[in-house]
């Protein structure tokens, strides 16, 4: 099954016909494929995400037209903290999700803070919207 979800994920949507937001919001509610889930350790504990590439043949998929913005950056405490608005064309208009994202400015992990701090935000924003929700009730 999950390959065959592999599969639709990479074909084109070239639908230009915009969809109800109830219709979007159940298909990126649906659980993601399996090669698209990656973990990571933080805290102690074991961490199931998507990254944000993959968030983004979802959103491609599911949500043609969608696109994003960083609202603000601001650098607090040592941390930067990014915040973007997820914008969705559908059948009702455009709906709008926003989200936050944050790295410590002098961290020495993957990438750089600010792309990390775009990343989470993305795919928060996204989940907004659906995907990958369920994740975060682990």
């Amino acid at each position: 099954m999950a390959e065959e979800k592999y599969e639709e994920l990479n074909s084109k949507n070239e639908s230009t016909e915009l969809r109800s937001i109830r219709d979007i919001v159940k298909d990126l509610s649906k659980p993601v494929a399996k090669r698209h889930l990656r973990t990571r350790k933080q805290g102690g504990k074991e961490l199931t995400y998507i990254a944000w590439y993959d968030a983004v043949k979802y959103l491609d998929h599911y949500a043609p037209g969608w696109c994003y913005e960083i609202r603000s950056m601001d650098s607090i405490a040592g941390k930067l903290i990014l915040t973007i608005r997820l914008s969705v064309p559908c059948l009702e208009g455009i709906v709008y999700r926003e989200a936050t994202g944050q790295e410590d400015e002098a961290h020495d992990s993957y990438g750089d803070s600010s792309s990390n701090a775009e990343s989470m935000s993305l795919r928060r924003a996204a989940s907004k919207f659906g995907l990958g929700l369920y994740l975060y009730e682990k």
